[in-house]
């Protein structure tokens, strides 16, 4: 069975919309939220990953579906799984939920840049870390 970090927290007031309901860029934003979380996890942080290694993980996809709305003060749980990892690309699929209500599901796809903003590798390091959770 494959590994899946869950995030939890509440719907703050500023990430509604004049209807009430979550705004729907803020669902990215969680997804992000349960990536960061899955890599602490593994045993690094994104800020390793720039610091040391200089190697970003930059989106190069990004899809959500919207099946349930959220609204202030849910509470609002990102489940993160690893779907793919190679030399140059990561891959990461989320649902979000309310208590048993799957309220999203999305994914997100990264390719590894350096500084120069051009593909590299994934140091070996933080792909064997990421490979331990597939």
């Amino acid at each position: 069975m494959p590994y899946v970090c869950g995030s939890r927290f509440r719907v703050r007031y500023a990430e509604t919309d004049q209807m009430g309901m979550v705004y729907y860029a803020n669902y990215l934003v969680w997804m992000e939220v349960g990536r960061s979380d899955f890599c602490r996890e593994c045993g690094f942080s994104y800020r390793d990953l720039e610091r040391e290694e200089q190697a970003y993980l930059t989106v190069a996809e990004a899809s959500c579906r919207y099946l349930a709305p959220a609204r202030y003060d849910d509470e609002v749980f990102v489940e993160t799984e690893l779907s793919r990892v190679s030399s140059r690309l990561i891959e990461f699929s989320y649902r979000i939920k309310n208590g048993d209500t799957l309220l999203a599901e999305g994914q997100t796809v990264h390719i590894v840049i350096g500084a120069d903003g051009k593909p590299r590798s994934l140091p070996e390091r933080y792909r064997e870390l990421l490979k331990s959770r597939l």
